[in-house]
């Protein structure tokens, strides 16, 4: 909590000084591009439903991590492993402020120590996305590491500026940890590489 004020008051204080520094969760605070938590929260519920236990507490964390969204993908996907693993999926890219929806899929190959398999629902907040063509990319994560309450969990996936936090929920059985990464794209591939 005392860090939390310290990176606020520093950011004001910057601010003010005309320093145009942006620390996350911050200055963006009010920024009209950017996805509310309220706003989040209901699309989430939209996805998952909502009786999701913990889908609340799991959005309020990634808040407080990485600050306002300017977009979020809604989907759903399946995977499976055995110690190497695979993951498919499909949704809808939605950014803030525009009319416009981008269907996209993504795929990638994981390893690690985890077995089983699960279908789930997907609620991606994106951050930092600036042009719809920049979420064509792979992006490295790791799974196993996620925070997770309620039948939610999430983790982070990064590539240069742009950050993404899947959540998901569903049915199956997935236990371990590894580590991968998802290749979104414009149509449907079985290659996960």
């Amino acid at each position: 909590m005392a860090e939390e004020i310290s990176r606020r008051t520093l950011a004001l204080g910057l601010g003010t000084l005309g320093a145009g520094v942006l620390l996350p969760g911050v200055a963006r605070a009010q920024d009209p591009q950017t996805y509310s938590e309220d706003e989040v929260l209901a699309a989430a519920q939209r996805v998952f439903g909502t009786g999701a236990e913990g889908l609340a507490t799991v959005v309020r964390h990634v808040f407080e991590d990485l600050g306002r969204p300017n977009a979020y993908i809604e989907g759903d996907e399946g995977s499976g492993a055995f110690g190497v693993g695979l993951r498919y999926g499909s949704g809808n890219l939605r950014m803030k402020g525009g009319v416009t929806v981008t269907h996209l899929y993504w795929q990638g190959p994981s390893v690690g120590f985890d077995t089983g398999g699960n279908a789930s629902r997907v609620f991606t907040l994106v951050y930092n996305l600036r042009h719809t063509d920049d979420i064509f990319h792979r992006f490295g994560g790791v799974d196993g590491s996620a925070y997770f309450i309620g039948g939610v969990g999430v983790n982070y996936q990064r590539r240069n500026n742009v950050t993404l936090a899947p959540m998901r929920a569903g049915v199956g059985f997935r236990l371990g940890a590894n580590i991968g990464y998802l290749h979104y794209t414009r149509r449907r591939r079985l290659n996960p590489f």
